[in-house]
């Protein structure tokens, strides 16, 4: 009966690797044929989500074991006047589990007691994001809690976040002297709202959910009921990728890697947005890759790491009518990770 009960486990083993790449797959093709294009969203944009997860999905605080400090910056549409800009600084780290403090009781008899549980993410971010005439600026803080499966973790997180509107409202142009939504409205205004995420990684793939402006919290731009503006819509993201050993028979560990990738972005209205990713690595010390964003824009990615320091960059070519009139955008990141090498998979083990 053991042997029955042992063979069955085995079998669903090496099945269950094959089934998530089958899952990937299907997942690419699901969202290609259901996606449709977006109109503008209320929440910042990012090309290169994929080195600082934890900006879109809390529950990637603390998910990897090491501490991470992140600077992203971003210039959108450049030769056009008050274009959009975001620039983020991240941080996140996990709580290790403490070597056993020993506590004395009585001369004869000690107990030890773990301080941590090793299970417990913290993460943070500060963001200034600017569109035209209206400047965001906001700040999160979260809880991650992660749970070590056989080969696996599913984490999940919860993130509280603030954000302050800044109206530039001398540089409004109404077509009448007696407007009384610009005259009621306040030059800034703070908005409190929520975001929730779940995240599953594997040595080699990963899956997250997350939902943003959980609260879709409303808020006014003058005295008035009347003159209230749109509640912030909430937002959910879908993310899924996959990294591929390109193995040369007479090497155990391959130099080359690769990792297809996508993003789903959706809201309450149902304006859909597919990212659709590859990249190809390099000793793991350098990439490069493709994306392309369902109607709008095809980005090139490339980046290096040198010590513990990681260096991106991104170029987004529009795809739109807007082409004619910029430059395309730029996106910088610079990622500075501690512990990396120490706690990296079999990282789930010392928890």
């Amino acid at each position: 009966m053991k042997d029955l009960l042992s063979n069955i486990k085995n079998v669903i083993s090496a099945k269950w690797e094959k089934s998530l790449r089958i899952y990937l797959l299907i997942m690419f093709a699901f969202t290609i044929l259901g996606v449709e294009n977006a109109t503008a969203q209320q929440v910042p944009l990012y090309s290169q989500y994929m080195m600082n997860g934890y900006l879109l999905n809390p529950a990637i605080a603390g998910a990897y074991g090491y501490t991470a400090i992140s600077l992203t910056a971003r210039e959108q549409w450049l030769n056009i006047p008050q274009a959009p800009k975001t620039h983020a600084l991240s941080f996140d780290t996990r709580l290790l589990k403490n070597s056993f403090i020993s506590s004395k009781r009585s001369i004869r008899k000690r107990r030890k007691s773990s301080a941590r549980s090793g299970r417990v993410g913290l993460g943070g971010y500060i963001f200034n994001d600017k569109n035209g005439l209206i400047d965001r600026t906001g700040i999160q803080l979260t809880y991650a809690y992660h749970l070590r499966m056989k080969k696996a973790q599913l984490s999940f997180g919860l993130s509280g976040q603030g954000y302050q509107f800044t109206v530039d409202k001398e540089q409004f142009r109404p077509f009448s002297n007696d407007d009384q939504t610009l005259d009621n409205m306040d030059n800034a205004f703070f908005v409190p709202d929520a975001n929730f995420g779940v995240y599953y990684v594997m040595e080699a793939f990963y899956a997250g959910l997350s939902i943003n402006q959980l609260f879709e919290s409303p808020f006014r731009l003058g005295d008035n009921s009347a003159n209230r503006y749109e509640e912030m819509l909430r937002h959910y993201y879908l993310t899924a990728g996959y990294k591929i050993d390109i193995n040369p028979r007479s090497r155990r560990k391959s130099n080359f890697s690769i990792e297809p990738s996508f993003l789903l972005k959706t809201n309450e209205l149902l304006n859909t947005q597919l990212d659709i990713n590859a990249k190809l690595y390099f000793d793991q010390k350098y990439w490069a890759g493709v994306s392309y964003r369902t109607g709008h824009a095809f980005a090139i990615l490339g980046g290096f790491k040198y010590d513990k320091y990681y260096f991106g960059y991104a170029f987004d070519y529009p795809l739109s009518s807007i082409r004619r009139y910029n430059y395309g955008s730029h996106e910088f990141i610079i990622t500075a990770r501690f512990g990396d090498n120490a706690r990296r998979y079999r990282w789930l083990e010392r928890f």
